[in-house]
């Protein structure tokens, strides 16, 4: 059964971060560079990202399950690899209802992000909170991968 608990912990995080380096090496640069508009573009990369922090919230809700079903003990969830996918879901649900909502507003009020000038102030909080989102998503990347690896690796 522990082997079974381990596949759910591996394969959780190994489906959060396969997704987060999709989004961000395959489906944000290809929406930019197919689609008509960056406007057209960023609305298809903020619709997939939201899908994708739903899918991380899942995922880490499950190796943190697992975790714990594995060792038989909340002691598991004070681990490293622990603290990293509790910090990833932290930082996800923090992007989600945080950060993503504020963009979504600003955008609608805009009407065009790329045809608002970079001086306007809706714009300048825009680009702020767009860093703030990449941010978060390479901290959760980040910590992913760290996760990903302890728990991988041969722990006795």
């Amino acid at each position: 059964m522990a082997s079974f608990f381990r596949f759910l912990e591996v394969f959780a995080l190994g489906t959060w971060v396969g997704g987060i380096i999709y989004l961000s090496f395959v489906v944000a640069p290809g929406a930019f560079s197919a689609l008509a508009s960056r406007d057209q573009a960023g609305a298809l990369v903020g619709l997939v990202l939201a899908k994708l922090h739903i899918l991380g919230c899942i995922a880490g809700a499950v190796y943190l399950a697992a975790a714990v079903a594995r060792s038989r003990s909340l002691a598991a969830l004070a681990r490293p690899a622990a603290l990293a996918a509790i910090l990833m879901l932290i930082l996800t649900i923090a992007s989600q209802w945080w950060v993503s909502p504020r963009m979504a507003r600003l955008r609608m009020e805009m009407g065009s992000v790329d045809t608002t000038p970079r001086e306007n102030p809706l714009r300048a909080e825009f680009d702020r909170l767009h860093r703030v989102s990449v941010r978060l998503e390479g901290s959760v990347l980040l910590l992913g991968l760290a996760a990903l690896f302890l728990t991988v690796r041969n722990q006795r």
